[in-house]
């Protein structure tokens, strides 16, 4: 659930006060997934965060040695960029808008990147950091949850369909930072049934 910080002598603008949800705990046994995300997590902004099309933020557990290198953070743990599931052998290379997936009793489907704000910065102390994940495009990705269900560590993730496979979430994030800066690239984009509707009105040049 979303948890209030504080740094009383409010000096330090990484630990002004600030309320939460991207702190993650890992959890043992069997967790509940529904619609609107895990039973017993929750969102502390609700406008850009959560919802049916951001119910669940998957990230690649192969990013995590990299990154205690670069920020010389040897503690960073799974779960400290806000994800609810850390999966193993996908990255944003490998995963497109619109894949589905099995894990345990649920059924899985890629809506959009995730694009990181400042309180990834704050949740590890580290200033400028969700600039970074944006310029290397390794945010996570979000998906919906078409089928509630129970989930456990150590589940296999399979992909059981892939109807777009020129929208892998690397290649959306380039699109929607301009580093892929073509209008009918961009537009065919929008278009994907399957991407999220905060994209498709961010990449039709009308974001909320």
């Amino acid at each position: 659930m979303p948890r209030t910080m504080v740094d009383e002598s409010g000096i330090d603008q990484l630990d002004a006060q600030w309320i939460s949800g991207i702190y993650k705990d890992t959890v043992q046994g069997p967790v509940r997934l529904t619609v609107t995300g895990p039973e017993g997590d929750g969102q502390a902004d609700l406008v850009y965060h959560g919802g049916l099309h951001q119910a669940v933020l998957l990230y690649a557990a192969s990013h995590y040695p990299a990154w205690r290198e670069e920020l010389g953070r040897p503690d960073l743990v799974f779960g400290d960029f806000g994800e609810n599931l850390t999966v193993e052998g996908l990255t944003e290379a490998d995963v497109c808008i619109g894949d589905r997936y099995e894990l345990g009793e649920t059924l899985l489907e890629v809506s959009q990147p995730r694009q990181p704000c400042w309180k990834l910065s704050r949740r590890n102390g580290v200033a400028g950091l969700a600039q970074e994940v944006v310029r290397k495009g390794l945010g996570g990705w979000y998906v919906r949850v078409l089928r509630e269900g129970n989930v456990e560590a150590g589940q296999e993730l399979i992909r059981l369909a892939r109807p777009y496979p020129d929208w892998t979430i690397l290649r959306a994030n380039d699109i929607i930072y301009g580093r892929e800066a073509d209008p009918v690239t961009r537009a065919a984009l929008a278009a994907c049934p399957a991407i999220s509707p905060r994209w498709k009105e961010a990449l039709s040049g009308n974001p909320d």
